[in-house]
């Protein structure tokens, strides 16, 4: 172990590094194995390592694809969705693997074992250059991750965190589904691009709200402020402001430690007390042979169509 950190002193800390690199300043595949391991270095790329402590920045992304990215190929999928916005793009564990890099060309395939690779038609304005490396619009990329994906929550997450940009508008992803059309994945998107929404804030949000639209509940508004006496406000992370009703996902990220936990137990007591019906659910509930989020926002689907029958009877 002495010998792995003495080793680890020679690699460059502020930038990204290649597998031959490494080997070049005396380190072996086991070492660079059990540094990885220990979190003192990340791989996010095949062949490409950076040391633990390097914050992640769009500046630090683009030098790690840079390493490995021909330059008469473009970067696509997920690989343009985690430079456009960091590991927030991942789905979950994503970020626990090396994953390949998706790297197209108009015409031609890349023959490298470390990219998935083939040709794809795209419009001069569905690339552009990022500190050097060129890659899909955030716009196209929402297209493409909304139709080309293995599953529905893929799918969705992946238009919401491209939304989350803030740098095109939902009309705009909307207008686009038409031009793929007869194209593989064309159905899924025309059903899930109205349900994007850029307010998600994690995999797990978006994944809950795909299940709050099929219960049959009207669209919510997502980070709903609920205003309190004091001027201040709770956020809720998709709800209904008349019916005062919500949901929100538990992540193991931000709602484990027990400060988080004390913090959750007290806003959602407010909202109790506010009379407001607060679903929660964590991983378990919305994954998994387990899951029972279906049956509990059917539920809920049920108590707002009652409730609003009685309203206006």
């Amino acid at each position: 172990m002495a010998q792995i950190i003495d080793l680890g002193h020679s690699l460059p800390l502020d930038r990204p590094f290649t597998t031959a690199e490494a080997y070049d300043r005396g380190l072996g595949d086991r070492q660079l194995r059990r540094m990885v391991e220990h979190g003192w270095l990340r791989r996010p790329a095949r062949g490409v390592y950076v040391v633990g402590a390097l914050e992640d920045t769009l500046e630090l992304r683009c030098a790690v694809l840079r390493l490995v990215v021909p330059d008469d190929a473009f970067l696509c999928d997920h690989t343009a969705a985690w430079l456009h916005a960091g590991d927030r793009a991942l789905a979950p564990n994503d970020h626990l693997a090396t994953p390949d890099l998706a790297c197209f060309r108009r015409a031609g395939r890349l023959k490298r074992s470390t990219v998935r690779s083939g040709e794809r038609a795209v419009r001069d304005s569905d690339l552009v250059e990022v500190h050097g490396l060129v890659t899909t619009t955030p716009l196209r990329t929402a297209l493409d991750l909304g139709r080309l994906p293995r599953s529905n929550d893929v799918r969705l997450h992946g238009m919401d965190s491209m939304l989350s940009l803030g740098v095109f508008e939902h009309d705009e992803l909307l207008a686009g589904v038409n031009r793929f059309a007869g194209q593989r994945g064309v159905v899924a998107l025309r059903a899930l691009v109205r349900m994007a929404d850029g307010g998600s804030e994690s995999f797990g949000e978006s994944a809950l709200r795909l299940r709050w639209h099929e219960a049959g509940l009207p669209r919510p508004v997502t980070q709903l402020e609920v205003a309190r006496d004091d001027g201040a406000a709770y956020r809720v992370d998709m709800g209904l402001a008349e019916e005062k009703t919500g949901a929100e996902y538990d992540g193991e990220d931000f709602h484990s430690s027990p400060e988080q936990r004390e913090h959750d137990l007290g806003r959602r007591a407010w909202l109790h007390q506010a009379a407001w019906t607060i679903e929660v659910f964590r991983r378990r509930c919305v994954f998994g042979p387990e899951q029972d989020v279906q049956r509990r926002l059917r539920a809920l689907h049920e108590s707002i169509t009652s409730n609003r029958r009685r309203h206006y009877l």
